[in-house]
């Protein structure tokens, strides 16, 4: 048990300071609980040998002072613990997002969204409330035993004994049922990811299932998990329910052995009717901690199942971080220069992506990419800003290998422009100025003006407060590439990378995007990966990327002079537009 709560230790270590004072509340708590049965038994024994009716309301003064002191103490602990679970949940949720922003894609890949929304959201609210209301319960159920039982031996040892001998019943039970709740609430949480994975896909593409008319089909398949959820919940719930009449009927077996026994103790005169009320109300007042016992062991099954699947996030190491000992200060500015040296690449274990790829891109030159689908090139660009880590030393910037450079330093220098383009369900201006957070209404309008979409959005009913919803689905496929353009200008990087991003765009607006864009490339180094030679031909060079390798590289007329495949693709440009023109 300790062990699967080791990752907790740091966050109560943290809270020390809360956790001592709740533990004071809980000392103070108990000390009154237990000085109540004690006036109560006084009180029982002045009305029988004295019935002074003074002495009866100072019993009864006292009782209710107790009372008030029980009341504030149970406030306080409940305030301070309770709070605290709630600040190491708030501790623990930054934590979390903290190391997931740091994962490398492949991590993403890895994982299901899903499932990982179910651990940061289901999975923690239980980790809350196993360093809440368990240790709360836990730690009342303990202190009240622990200082009563001395009380009730001193009644009388025997009663005590008899009282307590079914309690290894309920141990038994206890050990038993917790490992299988355990076990099966491991279960119903992983069903719980696949659920929350299954709903979030469907919402995601919520446009590609109803253009394939299977709108039908996905609710009968959600129905299909949600019913093997609910089995599996439902299993637990049984367990649960025979572990709360079992702990019940133990309770009870102890009520009813103290009121045989103790009755005929005070009928054979060895303990007086005083000293029996005050033991049949410690009795009392173990009942509901006896019976959270149960709540107490479903809590801590639950809560240790859960740290150990966020433990799991929290202890996943991101593939692509800094190395120690970087060259390179934070502060830098890198020049531009960009180099690839012999780079070979695969995923994993899987075929080469890029084969040999020997490149040099200038400081301050730009160079267009083309060529054929899965030809390496997008997976080129994304080795530059290491969203995917090249082999060491294959890949340099201004002369020094690119793991030299800090993470910080060589991503706050690039401008991306990712081919799959990614909005998120906020205004166009916040849109824009992603990453450029100080960025003032102006400069925003600029970066959107070169990016040629500044005048669409002034058409908008609210500008650029436009809410573009969830991935942008407002915009049209073209609007939402020149915004991730805009974005990407704003920065003012050394290093612009446009992954194809004027595919969505006819061939005017592509004319008027790189007017724009001609000023911005100016002595800064730009990449842009393009499926039209009327965008490669911008460049300063074209690299011609075929099967993971260059297989030509120059300028527009040295290629066509060449010949080979961008000679051909230029004529096979030429003929559809002629065709379209006709």
């Amino acid at each position: 048990m300790l062990d699967k709560l080791r990752p907790l230790f740091p966050y109560l270590n943290r809270y020390r300071g809360h956790l001592v004072r709740g533990a004071v509340a809980v000392l103070f708590y108990n000390a009154s609980k237990v000085v109540m049965p004690l006036l109560i038994g006084h009180a029982v024994d002045d009305v029988v040998h004295h019935g002074v009716q003074g002495i009866v309301a100072r019993n009864v003064i006292l009782l209710v002072a107790i009372a008030c002191v029980a009341a504030v103490c149970l406030y306080a602990t409940r305030w301070i613990l309770i709070g605290a679970s709630r600040e190491i949940e708030y501790d623990l949720r930054n934590d979390l997002f903290a190391s997931l922003e740091k994962q490398s894609i492949t991590f993403f890949h890895e994982h299901r969204t899903g499932d990982i929304m179910a651990r940061a959201t289901n999975d923690l609210n239980a980790v809350r409330q196993l360093l809440g209301p368990a240790i709360m319960y836990s730690a009342n159920t303990v202190v009240f035993t622990a200082a009563a039982l001395p009380f009730m031996i001193r009644i009388s040892p025997r009663l005590t004994l008899l009282a307590f001998l079914p309690l290894p019943i309920a141990s038994v039970v206890v050990q038993l049922m917790g490992r299988r709740i355990h076990q099966r609430f491991e279960r119903i949480q992983a069903m719980f990811s696949e659920i929350s994975a299954k709903a979030q896909e469907n919402f995601s593409g919520v446009r590609l299932v109803r253009a394939f008319a299977q709108e039908e089909a996905e609710v009968r398949s959600f129905e299909e998990a949600n019913q093997e959820y609910i089995r599996r919940s439902l299993f637990l719930v049984r367990i649960m329910a025979m572990l709360w009449p079992t702990l019940e009927f133990v309770l009870g077996l102890s009520i009813v052995l103290t009121l045989l026994v103790g009755g005929h103790q005070v009928v054979l005169g060895r303990v007086t009717a005083g000293q029996f009320t005050s033991y049949m109300v410690f009795m009392v007042q173990l009942t509901f901690p006896m019976l959270a016992l149960g709540y107490v062991i479903n809590l801590f099954q639950r809560g240790t199942a859960s740290v150990v699947r966020i433990d799991e996030l929290m202890k996943a190491v991101p593939s692509i971080q800094d190395e120690s000992g970087n060259a390179v200060a934070i502060d830098a500015v890198p020049q531009g220069e960009i180099e690839f040296r012999n780079l070979t690449f695969a995923y994993g274990s899987g075929p080469k992506i890029l084969d040999g790829v020997n490149l040099t891109i200038p400081a301050g030159s730009s160079l267009a990419i083309v060529g054929p689908t899965g030809s390496g090139k997008t997976t080129l660009v994304n080795l530059i800003p290491r969203l995917l880590d090249a082999p060491a030393g294959e890949v340099l910037i201004d002369g020094l290998p690119i793991r030299e450079w800090p993470l910080a330093t060589l991503r706050r220098a690039i401008g991306f422009v990712p081919q799959e383009t990614f909005l998120f369900s906020t205004s166009i201006r916040d849109n824009i100025a992603f990453g450029v957070p100080d960025a003032t209404d102006e400069q925003i309008e600029e970066a959107a003006r070169r990016a040629h979409i500044a005048a669409e959005i002034l058409e908008f009913p609210h500008g650029f407060g436009t809410l573009v919803g969830e991935r942008g689905v407002t915009l049209s496929g073209g609007q939402k590439q020149r915004t991730s353009i805009a974005r990407a200008i704003l920065r003012n990087p050394r290093v612009l990378i446009l992954d194809d991003a004027l595919a969505s765009v006819d061939t005017y607006t592509e004319e008027q995007i790189l007017k724009g864009l001609r000023e911005v490339m100016q002595d800064r180094t730009t990449i842009l990966i393009a499926h039209r030679v009327s965008t490669a031909r911008s460049a300063d060079r074209i690299a011609v990327l075929v099967n993971g390798r260059i297989a030509q590289l120059g300028t527009h007329e040295e290629l066509l002079a060449e010949g080979g495949y961008y000679a051909e693709l230029f004529e096979k440009q030429q003929l559809e537009e002629e065709i379209v023109a006709e």
